[in-house]
This record gives C-alpha cells, sequence and structure tokens, in this order.
C-alpha cells in the first residue's frame, strides 16, 4: 500500500513537469514593468500586443506606438517603430523614448523563472512584460 501511495505521488509530481511552456501569445496584451535596469515610473501603462498579421503595436506611455517584427521560436526582432506624436510631461516622454528605442534593439525572448516574458537586447538587461489580465 506504501508503494502505491509513493508512486501515486511520484507520477503527480511529474504531471506538473509535463506542463506546457510559456509561449509568447498573439493579439494578447502585455504590460511593461521593467525597461533594462530601470522600472517603470508609478502609473505609466506600457503596453505591447503581437498581432498575427507580424505587427506589433501599443501604448508608449503618452503616444501609440507601431512596427512590424519577426518571430522565430526564440528569436525576436522588431522593425522601424512609428508612433503618433503628441507631447507629454518630459519625464514620460524620456521613459516613452527609452522604451521605443530599446524595442528596436530586441534580439530574443524568454520566459523567467516566475513567468515573466523578458524581450533581451544584444547586451543588458531586458525589457520585463506581465500578460495584461482580462
Amino acid at each position: 500500500m506504501k508503494r502505491l501511495a509513493l508512486a501515486a505521488l511520484i507520477s503527480a509530481g511529474l504531471m506538473g513537469c509535463a506542463a506546457e511552456p510559456v509561449q509568447l501569445q498573439h493579439n494578447r496584451s502585455y504590460i511593461l514593468e521593467w525597461i533594462g535596469e530601470r522600472p517603470l515610473m508609478d502609473y505609466s501603462h506600457l503596453t505591447i500586443t503581437l498581432g498575427d498579421d507580424g505587427r506589433a503595436y501599443g501604448n508608449g506611455g503618452c503616444n501609440h506606438w507601431f512596427a512590424p517584427y519577426t518571430l522565430e521560436g526564440h528569436r525576436l526582432s522588431f522593425g522601424k517603430v512609428g508612433s503618433t506624436r503628441k507631447l507629454c510631461a518630459p519625464a514620460v516622454m524620456e521613459q516613452e523614448t527609452r522604451f521605443l528605442q530599446a524595442l528596436e534593439k530586441v534580439e530574443r525572448w524568454d520566459v523567467s523563472p516566475i513567468e515573466q516574458m523578458r524581450f533581451w537586447p544584444a547586451q543588458g538587461k531586458p525589457l520585463r512584460w506581465w500578460l495584461e489580465e482580462g
């Protein structure tokens, strides 16, 4: 009986290991938490959505942005980023500029141990994202 119970516990533990790996989802919005080594300013809401059509878009904190992207396995890259031209407070504009420049340097993505999406440049720290609820 003890062997049966032990076998059941081991099987249940191994089933948890066989779960589907977390993947980037198309047509779902992600919310940015960090740009490289710096967290976002309070109350910032920077987003990204990867469309099925190879176009990414979102909110840069002040302006809406858009760019073509290529996703092949764990390789991810963005083309030239465009945006609307609203003017916001200087600190918000500086953060948005850093974000849009960082997007153009992305080369790959992965998932952290806490299931946060990370977009990595060739050098430096990643952009860190959470899947938006809802």
